[in-house]
C-alpha cells in the first residue's frame, strides 16, 4: 500500500510541476517516455507553435518575432516546352505537361499538409500560364478544383509584352520573361505576406511548405531580417569550393548559399525592395539569367534545405537536376493525377 501511495503522490506532484511549467512558459522533457509532457507530444512530433515559438531538441525554445501571416504561390506554367533551348530529355522521360500536372499536385498536397499546422494563415495559389494547350489548361483547372484552396488560372497573352520585352529572343525565353513579368506585377499589387515563385517542373515533398513556413519564421527571427528560401538542394551547389554556414530549421538543415535558379520563397517586402532587380530578369535576358537574383543574395540571406524539399525535373545528368539522398521516384509516383 505504501508503494501505491508513493506512486500516487509522485503522479500528483508531477502534474502540479507540469502545470507550473506551462504557466511560466517552460517546456520539460521526460527522457524515459520520449515525451514533452507540457505539450502532450512525443519528442519527434512538431513541438513548435506557428507565430509564437520554435522548439528544437536539445537547443530549446526560440521566441518568434517574425510571424507569417499569409502565403501566395505563383506557379508559372507552360506545358508545351521541354527544356529551355535544349533538346535534352528530363528525368522520367515524360511529356512536358506531365511534369506540370505532378508539380501542381505536389504543391497542393504540401499546402494541405501545411494547413494542419498553420491553420490561421491564408493560402492562395495562382497559375500564370503561357502557351499551354486548351486541354492542358482544363486539366490544370480540374486539379485546382480538387483542393479547398483559393486558386486562379491566368492565361498570358504574349502580344501584350512586345513593347515591354525588347530584344531578339527565342519563343521559350520570351514566354519565360513574360510569365515572370506577370508574376512580379501580381505581387506588386497584392497584400499577401510571403510569396513563393515556383516553376512547373519542381516536384515537392509533402512536408515542403510546412518546413519552409516554420523555417522562414525561425531563420528570419535569428537574422532579424527578411530572407529567401530555395526548395531544392541543387547539385550545382556542390561543384564549387565555397564556404557556407549550416543552420537548423524546423526539421531540416538549411545551408547559406549565394546562387539559385528562379524558383524561390521570400516576402513581398523583399520583392518590393528589389523590384528593379527582379524586373531585370523579366525584361532583358543576360547569361546567367539568374544574375540579378544572385546580386540580391549578397544583401538578403538565402538558404537551401539539406536534404531537399523538391526536385527540379531537369536531365538526370545535369548539375541543375536531381537533388541527392531522396527517393524521387517515390515522390514522383505519389503525385500522379489519376
Amino acid at each position: 500500500m505504501k508503494n501505491q501511495k508513493k506512486i500516487s503522490n509522485k503522479k500528483f506532484y508531477n502534474k502540479i510541476f507540469i502545470k507550473i511549467c506551462r504557466i511560466f512558459g517552460y517546456e520539460i522533457i521526460d527522457q524515459s517516455t520520449y515525451e514533452v509532457p507540457t505539450l502532450n507530444k512525443k519528442i519527434n512530433e512538431t513541438l513548435s507553435i506557428p507565430g509564437k515559438n520554435s522548439v528544437t531538441i536539445p537547443l530549446g525554445k526560440l521566441q518568434i518575432t517574425r510571424r507569417v501571416k499569409s502565403l501566395k504561390i505563383i506557379f508559372r506554367s507552360c506545358t508545351s516546352e521541354l527544356i529551355m533551348d535544349q533538346n535534352k530529355k528530363r528525368i522520367f522521360d515524360k511529356d512536358k505537361n506531365e511534369y506540370t500536372f505532378r508539380s501542381l499536385n505536389s504543391l497542393l498536397n504540401a499546402i494541405n499538409e501545411a494547413n494542419k499546422h498553420f491553420n490561421n494563415i491564408n493560402f492562395e495559389i495562382v497559375v500564370t500560364d503561357t502557351n499551354s494547350h486548351k486541354n492542358d489548361l482544363n486539366k490544370i483547372l480540374s486539379i485546382l478544383k480538387k483542393y479547398p484552396i483559393k486558386s486562379e488560372l491566368i492565361s498570358i497573352n504574349l502580344e501584350d509584352f512586345k513593347d515591354k520585352i525588347l530584344g531578339n529572343y527565342t519563343q521559350a525565353k520570351f514566354a519565360n520573361m513574360a510569365n515572370l513579368y506577370t508574376s512580379l506585377l501580381l505581387v506588386k499589387n497584392d497584400t499577401n505576406d510571403l510569396i513563393y515563385f515556383c516553376e512547373d517542373d519542381y516536384i515537392h515533398t509533402k512536408d515542403s511548405i510546412t518546413e519552409m513556413l516554420f523555417s522562414y519564421e525561425k531563420l528570419s527571427t535569428i537574422f532579424k531580417k527578411e530572407i529567401v528560401l530555395i526548395p531544392s538542394d541543387y547539385p550545382f551547389l556542390y561543384t564549387k569550393n565555397h564556404l557556407t554556414k549550416i543552420f537548423l530549421g524546423h526539421k531540416k538543415h538549411w545551408r547559406l548559399i549565394d546562387e539559385s535558379l528562379v524558383t524561390f520563397f521570400t516576402s513581398k517586402e523583399v520583392v518590393l525592395e528589389y523590384f528593379d532587380n527582379f524586373m531585370q530578369m523579366a525584361t532583358k535576358w543576360e547569361d546567367p539569367w539568374e544574375k540579378p537574383l544572385h546580386d540580391i543574395y549578397q544583401k538578403v540571406p538565402c538558404f537551401s534545405p539539406i536534404p531537399s524539399l523538391s526536385v527540379h525535373c531537369a536531365n538526370i545528368n545535369s548539375v541543375f537536376g536531381l537533388s541527392p539522398n531522396i527517393d524521387w521516384k517515390k515522390v514522383w509516383d505519389e503525385n500522379e493525377d489519376f
